[in-house]
């Protein structure tokens, strides 16, 4: 921001400048005379932490808004930032009015009155840092120019841009606005009476369009609850056995947390480790009873085995995506060994080394506040394998970890809007570094000659089919490139949107994070990778709702030393219209029906309202090929008491089975299970569908091996 000028004629005074990396202060607005022979003139400061706002447009009688403004201090001033949801409004039915009644008097007729409606009462600020109902957000605040430091007498000027929340994962900008703030006494339940100010709020023509107020509640910006349980025999993360606890990394952020220390009983599944489907069924049924719009909780679930990954995963879906379960669930590993050159652990089981154990914690968490892989440094969105590459004998791993958040991780988690970091908001992946905008430090940029080639499996799909794609990426340059390992919708690197025939456009992400798994692979000239994806849904529903031509844009993008490498391929598919009845019916129930596509990303026997919607699909001719293979992979797999049916996920499979060669791969491990007359006849069905599709590398070994 800005530095204030704000009619000052001397300039800030050095010695009050904020410490480096302070975060917030107990201390209040600061007075102090300035030496003589000037005058003296109190001079203040806009206190650190979280203040309580609200904006109140004029001329509208039940239109108010609430929210918190954080100010975050550091060494150059000021950086805050806020979100504004909207006042609930209560309705009340008016008692009628009765007739006059007397001796001889006719009855007379009962007379209705219209319901009366009046504006529902703020937050209090004496129970602290508000957390208000997330169908309530509307706005995030960004704010311009504020005092930096100091500022002369009782008034001080407030510029900031209010974005409107249009969508999941949109925001546009609405206006550009200031407001001549007057420090005056709190009212009643403010925590300090001194740390408060009112002010009209103008466009740039003067015009006033708001009432703004301001009140100081915490040092802490935010407030969420981290709730952990375990299975009997897997530790709990709470520490890294030098000193770094929740305590620490989250007061560091700036975040106040309550920590739950829950079950330590939850029953183990009925394999050697936990699938993402058990991890997601075990926290719908072990979590506390909690209500997400007055509630930030965060979810970890401590197992002994991971299948999905050695050591950690954000196996939860997009809050957006699923009633069931928003955005809030990961699992971290006890019982996965350490690999041999991990520096003084090589060898250990995960959960007894304190340190890795819980710095793994730390970077789930992370992902789940939105947070992306950060290679900058070696701090908490590094992955541990990384950090453990980078170490060196004089500071061997785990000594090389640095307890903190990288910087822009950290501006992230303080000025973020709150649908990005909070638990049940939009899809993880939703969040950005420009829209709306915080920070002019990111960027992407692309490769000459790294292309990403997409296309349909198939051209035409019937409606409430899911849409399979390929895509291939392809190095036409003249020097190796760092790409990624893992390249599939399972990956970070990975997603896109969908822009239907109307010129809707929504987007699309993972549902399952595999967190600590990202190495990358030098991909030499000439060399290609490729991957292929199954949509159904994304952050804003159905991403293939209606007949006609959708364009599907895949977008890759990844971080090399500090660099956003970023590339994208477009293809389109035609959707064709309903068959008859029964598809139609069946396609309402798959587009209608969110958990449909949270069985297909983890599979499971929780999810009823999605299997439902599935076997509908099946049921009907139109839509069954494209189930079948979903369905397959579903009954294939174990799950809790429930073996794996191999003969059931083959019954399944025939000739007109669509299905991509990534699914035809994990068919193929799944087939490997059963019975050789089982795994005999589904490899001929499985190969005979990979002959005329791009299949991964990882899904042609597994269906060489058959």
């Amino acid at each position: 921001m800005s530095a204030p000028t704000a009619g000052l004629s001397m300039p800030p005074l050095p010695d009050y400048l904020p410490p480096e990396g302070e975060m917030a202060t107990d201390d209040p607005i600061v007075v102090a005379p300035l030496p003589r022979p000037i005058p003296s003139l109190p001079l203040r400061s806009i206190r650190c932490g979280c203040w309580l706002v609200a904006y109140k447009p004029v001329g509208v009688g039940l239109v108010a808004y609430d929210g918190t403004l954080r100010v975050e201090c550091h060494s150059a001033g000021r950086t805050a930032s806020g979100d504004l949801y909207q006042r609930p409004v209560i309705v009340v039915q008016a008692p009628p009015i009765l007739p006059v009644s007397g001796p001889g008097m006719p009855p007379g007729p009962v007379i209705p009155r219209p319901p009366l409606a009046f504006l529902g009462n703020p937050p209090n600020p004496a129970a602290g840092i508000p957390i208000l109902p997330r169908n309530k957000y509307r706005y995030y605040i960004r704010v311009t120019s504020l005092p930096e430091n100091l500022f002369v007498g009782n008034t001080f000027t407030l510029g900031f841009q209010l974005y409107r929340f249009t969508a999941p994962n949109t925001w546009v900008l609405d206006s550009t606005l200031t407001a001549k703030m007057t420090r005056m006494a709190a009212p009643a339940g403010f925590p300090s009476s001194s740390d408060y100010a009112e002010g009209d709020v103008k466009k740039s023509n003067g015009q006033v369009v708001a009432r703004f107020t301001m009140g100081w509640l915490s040092k802490y910006l935010r407030r969420a609850s981290l709730e952990i349980d375990t299975v009997s025999g897997s530790e709990r993360p709470l520490d890294s056995g030098a000193g770094h606890t929740w305590a620490t990394v989250m007061d560091d952020i700036g975040w106040q947390t309550n920590l739950v220390l829950s079950d330590t009983n939850v029953a183990q599944p009925s394999g050697a480790s936990w699938s993402n489907a058990e991890m997601h069924a075990a926290m719908l049924a072990r979590r506390q009873a909690v209500n997400l719009d007055n509630d930030w909780r965060f979810h970890i679930l401590a197992v002994k085995n991971i299948d999905e990954t050695p050591r950690g995963i954000m196996y939860d879906n997009g809050g957006t995506d699923s009633n069931n379960v928003p955005r809030e669930g990961v699992g971290i590993s006890s019982h996965w060994i350490i690999d041999q050159g991990w520096g003084t652990v090589s060898g250990q089981r995960f959960g007894a080394a304190k340190a890795p154990y819980f710095r793994t914690a730390v970077h789930e968490l992370g992902h789940a506040m939105a947070q992306f892989h950060n290679t900058a440094d070696f701090g908490f969105m590094c992955t541990s394998d990384v950090i453990a590459g980078g170490a060196t004998a004089g500071n061997p791993f785990p000594g090389n970890i640095r307890w903190a958040f990288h910087a822009t991780n950290l501006k992230q988690l303080r000025h973020f809007p709150d649908p990005f970091v909070r638990p049940g908001g939009v899809v993880f992946g939703g969040a950005s570094a420009t829209t709306p905008p915080i920070t002019p430090t990111d960027f992407e940029t692309g490769i000459e000659g790294l292309d990403l080639e997409v296309r349909p499996l198939l051209d035409e799909v019937p409606i409430g089919a899911p849409v399979r794609i390929d895509y291939r990426l392809v190095n036409r340059s003249t020097q190796p490139v760092a790409v990624p390992v893992h390249l599939s919708l399972k990956s970070e690197a990975i997603g896109g949107t969908v822009e239907d025939p109307s010129g809707t456009v929504r987007t699309f992400r993972t549902v399952v994070r595999c967190i600590e798994d990202d190495a990358f692979r030098m991909l030499a000239p000439g060399e290609d990778v490729t991957e292929s994806a199954t949509l159904m849904r994304g952050a804003e529903g159905a991403l293939f709702g209606m007949p006609g031509v959708h364009k599907v844009t895949v977008e890759a993008h990844w971080d090399a030393n500090g660099v956003v490498i970023a590339t994208h391929g477009e293809a389109s598919v035609m959707v064709t219209g309903v068959v008859d009845a029964q598809h139609g019916a069946a396609a309402h129930k798959v587009l209608s029906t969110p958990d449909a596509h949270l069985v297909l990303a983890i599979g499971g026997d929780h999810l009823t309202e999605g299997m439902a919607a599935i076997q509908a699909a099946l049921d009907s001719p139109v839509l069954r090929p494209h189930f079948a293979a979903i369905e397959a992979k579903r009954v294939g797999r174990r799950f809790g008491a429930r073996k794996a049916d191999v003969k059931g996920a083959a019954d399944l499979i025939d000739s007109s089975t669509v299905m991509s060669g990534a699914e035809a791969g994990k068919l193929a491990t799944i087939a490997a299970g059963g019975t050789a007359a089982v795994a005999k006849d589904m490899a001929k069905t499985l190969k005979a569908k990979a002959k005329n599709t791009p299949v991964p590398q990882a899904a042609r070994d597994a269906l060489d091996a058959l």
